[in-house]
């Protein structure tokens, strides 16, 4: 059951993940990476408008409210440990500005972006 759950869970994620690029894009993202994983963790969305490299975790939750409170500091940090590995191996990113944002997924409405929700 537990197993079956987690797939559940997994598949939901991966959505979720497929509604914020398709969102961010309409907007004039250009998706670099999709789930960046690497031993630090995982980076659900990497994507550049303009000179900004924005390194996104997708949370969906039932309202707004959890989604915001779904990230830990400890998971940014995981996240922003990430991003300086997926840097190394992209050495255009230096020339860029980073930002660390999050995209709420709620049910009935539209995805709420929040632009440079942390910063390290």
């Amino acid at each position: 059951m537990a197993n079956r759950d987690r797939r559940g869970a997994e598949r939901r994620g991966r959505r979720a993940e497929f509604y914020a690029a398709i969102w961010l894009q309409l907007r004039g993202y250009k998706v670099l990476q999709r789930r960046f994983k690497c031993r630090a963790g995982e980076i659900d969305l990497i994507m550049r408008r303009g000179r900004i490299v924005a390194f996104i975790e997708v949370k969906q939750r039932p309202n707004l409210a959890q989604s915001e409170t779904a990230v830990t500091h400890k998971n940014w940090r995981r996240i922003a440990t990430a991003a300086e590995l997926w840097a190394a191996q992209h050495p255009f990113a230096a020339t860029l500005d980073w930002r660390y944002d999050l995209v709420a997924i709620t049910p009935r409405s539209f995805p709420k972006h929040y632009r440079d929700f942390w910063r390290p």
